[in-house]
């Protein structure tokens, strides 16, 4: 039998290797900046065209490289990190592998423009696919400029699996951001297809945190200082009231590195234990520093996952420091161990002696007697008609009529009329029968039916039906919108300022009118079945999911329609009067899904009389 086994071609061993390292646009930027960082740089500027796709350009201005090693670094394993096994175990560089430049020229057209402090005259290098094409002296600045063009030109299944456009440049961000957080001392600007996005001066950290999150986060941040002989904890924690419903503003840096780690994330959790809501995530931006002989960095190919050495003492350490941080600027409540654990009793009452309370009954009520049950102040024609079980339901407080049928069909400005409500009877699944009575009780409507009792969750109701009102309409025609007497301003982050022009058209078309300053996003024009109380609870609502989520082109108005039609649910004071809520059921019923929301959530449950048999 013939030999089979035989060593892989450069060319493919390196376009292999790039398949780990460089998974997506962003790996690039990601590994280019670092070694950027790596050369000394105090000033660094990133261009991006087409998500990355088609020009990824960073620009520094460190120490630059000699005409050797502008050929070296592009060699597999080639590094100056690296000179023996141990370096790897007192690393304090970001890249030490030698592999990120290799792979990127592997998949790519790389120019790189570097020259050194002292020399005349710099050196520019093209590459292609691994092969040096051109090679010259060149006039440049000090520092080293990278072009790397058509990413995944010779790999085509690669380029098509990527994302669209505003994910690819999710990404980006999330990776610019994770940097310029770790290096508050160094100049970053970032700029998307001729538009600057960020322009980060060098600052002091919180400076830079608030600079990249927005000015009024600048309020919401807890510091954290703690330093032991394990870890030093410096960093910020944002405040229970602040915390949001995705994980977001979640950074985690030990050594200026940028990584993941759930059971860290689970100190901070537990930490914030009873102080916010649940479904909530607080923001987090700790940097623990710790010798590096104690934490491995080489486990996963992008330097996300680290491995510490003394992790189960790390986790109280994060644990009592953010406890201790809530507690010193009285954000969480604190317990007086001092205090006397008995009843507080006023000092008047001290020296008087308890007296058994006495019981008083009624003996001349009769229990026969319908006209003295609930006692009323008026004898009306209308409330003697009443049975008295309603009546009884109303002294409960079950249902008040605060509102009447008009206010119910504010939820339908979108819709012209109102169906008339006919005697027929709704069915449901071919066998529920809705009475004309109901009872309602918070966000519930609770009325019989033939098995038993049926619940309705009558907010996630008006959910599934302006969601399907305003789906069907969005299909035909742009939704309508309400002018607002004063534009309504919102201070965002950039990061939330792109996503949101990324969106514009889409967005104009669903009734939002913006226009943006420096600072703040100026909503101008809302959909017309939000309440304008209700504006800022939808964008954030809207700005969570198109900022913290990857959505595809066809996903986008569900998301963004899903967002519209919760925040429509969301009126205050909603007491349903039984016109108004057998109006509610009509049209809910009318829906294709009138079982769940939108986002899965239940909206109706029925009680079997068997299981009301087995709870007596």
């Amino acid at each position: 039998m013939s030999d089979v086994i035989k060593l892989l071609p450069d060319h493919i061993a390196n376009q292999i290797a790039a398949g780990e390292v460089i998974q997506r646009p962003a790996s690039v930027v990601k590994e280019m900046v670092e070694n950027a960082i790596d050369a000394g740089a105090t000033k660094v500027d990133v261009v991006i065209k087409d998500a990355g796709k088609t020009l990824i350009q960073i620009v520094d201005n460190g120490k630059g490289m000699s005409t050797f090693d502008a050929r070296m670094c592009f060699e597999r394993h080639a590094t100056s990190k690296v000179s023996k096994a141990e370096d790897l175990f007192t690393l304090t560089t970001k890249g030490f592998r030698g592999e990120a430049l290799a792979s990127v020229a592997a998949i790519a057209h790389v120019t790189l423009k570097t020259k050194l402090e002292n020399d005349q005259v710099g050196n520019l290098l093209q590459i292609e696919g691994s092969k040096i094409t051109k090679q010259e002296a060149i006039v440049c600045p000090t520092g080293s400029s990278f072009e790397v063009k058509n990413l995944f030109y010779n790999v085509p299944a690669r380029r098509n699996f990527l994302k669209s456009d505003s994910i690819e440049f999710r990404h980006i961000l999330d990776d610019f951001e994770r940097i310029a957080l770790a290096h508050p001392e160094v100049f970053f600007t970032l700029r998307n297809n001729d538009t600057e996005i960020y322009n980060l001066p060098s600052a002091v950290l919180k400076k830079r945190v608030v600079d990249i999150l927005g000015k009024s986060s600048n309020e919401k941040l807890v510091p954290i200082d703690e330093s032991t002989e394990i870890v030093e904890i410096v960093g910020f924690v944002g405040k229970p009231e602040f915390a949001k419903k995705k994980r977001g503003e979640q950074f985690f840096f030990v050594n200026d590195r940028f990584f993941k780690d759930s059971f860290f994330n689970h100190a901070i959790t537990k930490a914030f234990d009873g102080l916010i809501q649940p479904k909530t995530f607080p923001s987090y931006f700790l940097y623990l520093t710790i010798d590096p002989q104690k934490i491995d960095v080489n486990v996963h190919p992008t330097k996300t996952e680290i491995k510490f050495e003394d992790d189960r003492l790390i986790y109280p350490i994060i644990l009592s420091s953010i406890r201790q941080a809530l507690g010193k600027y009285n954000i969480a409540p604190t317990l007086d161990f001092n205090r006397e654990s008995s009843f507080d009793i006023p000092f008047s009452m001290n020296s008087q002696i308890p007296v058994e309370p006495k019981i008083r009954v009624n003996e001349n009520y009769n229990p026969f007697n319908t006209t003295t049950a609930y006692p009323s102040s008026s004898s009306s024609s209308s409330s003697s008609s009443q049975p008295s079980f309603t009546k009884a339901i109303k002294a409960e407080g079950f249902g008040n009529n605060e509102i009447n049928q008009s206010d119910w069909t504010d939820f339908y400005a979108i819709k012209e009329d109102v169906p008339e409500i006919n005697n027929q009877e709704i069915e449901f699944e071919g066998e529920v029968n809705i009475n004309k009575e109901f009872i309602v009780r918070g966000n519930y409507l609770i009325t019989s039916c033939k098995s038993g009792l049926m619940v309705i969750h009558h907010r996630r109701a008006v959910e599934r039906i302006v969601y399907d009102r305003l789906m069907n309409l969005f299909i035909s025609n742009p939704i309508s919108s309400q002018k607002l007497l004063f534009p309504y301003e919102k201070e965002v982050s950039s990061a939330e300022k792109s996503e949101w022009m990324n969106n514009s058209k889409m967005l104009e078309r669903l009734g939002f009118e913006t226009t943006f300053n420096e600072l703040n996003m100026e909503i101008n024009a809302i959909p017309s079945v939000i309440q304008e109380e209700n504006i800022n609870d939808c964008l954030d609502n809207i700005l969570d999911n198109i900022s913290f989520r990857e959505i595809d082109k066809g996903d986008i108005a569900h998301i963004l329609i899903n967002s519209i039609a919760r925040s429509a649910s969301q009126k205050k004071n909603i007491v349903l009067n039984n016109q108004a809520s057998e109006v509610l059921i009509e049209e809910l019923f009318q829906c294709p899904e009138h079982t769940f929301t939108p986002s899965g959530k239940s909206i109706i449950q029925t009680i079997s009389m068997d299981e009301l048999t087995n709870k007596f």
